[in-house]
């Protein structure tokens, strides 16, 4: 039995070790997945391919027609179509298990310019067509699919 006088035990304090806890576990958990989406072996492939014939001019305004010469944008950063923005170009740097692989290089002969470049979830070859059908000029598609609907694109080409 404790003393009158005594003083009881100061009690321990564990809240700032639950918070640290957290935060760790969630930047372990963001790393994880950031890894996760930006590993290329799981990737869905992602395809182009020639059309036949140039479509007609578009009357859908959000659609943007050409005018006058192309400009040569410089590279991003990186190589990866990911990137690729409206005006560079991209060249096909050979194959992945059939399907091409194209890398944002200058714009010289024998590479494709994109024309338009649509964001967010595709369906496949069906849908990048349809797509690229508004895009006066196009000449190839190429689409990137993925699990996360969000890295999803769609780019209309036109080969140089």
């Amino acid at each position: 039995m404790p003393y009158a006088g005594a003083p009881t035990p100061p009690r321990r304090r564990r809240r700032p070790l639950v918070v640290v806890l957290a935060v760790v576990a969630l930047l372990v958990l963001a790393g994880g997945s950031a890894l996760y989406l930006l590993a290329d072996g799981n990737e869905s492939p992602s395809v182009a391919a020639p059309t036949s014939a140039a479509p007609t001019a578009s009357a859908d305004p959000d659609v943007p027609v050409p005018t006058g010469p192309a400009t040569t944008a410089a590279p991003e950063s990186s190589a990866d179509p990911r990137f690729a923005k409206v005006g560079q170009c991209v060249r096909d740097a050979g194959t992945t298990d059939g399907k091409p692989k194209l890398l944002i290089s200058s714009c010289t002969s024998n590479t494709y310019e994109v024309l338009r470049r649509f964001d967010g979830t595709t369906s496949g070859e069906k849908d990048a067509e349809a797509k690229c059908g508004r895009v006066q000029g196009y000449t190839n598609w190429f689409f990137y699919d993925s699990e996360l609907d969000t890295l999803d694109f769609v780019l209309c080409l036109k080969q140089r």
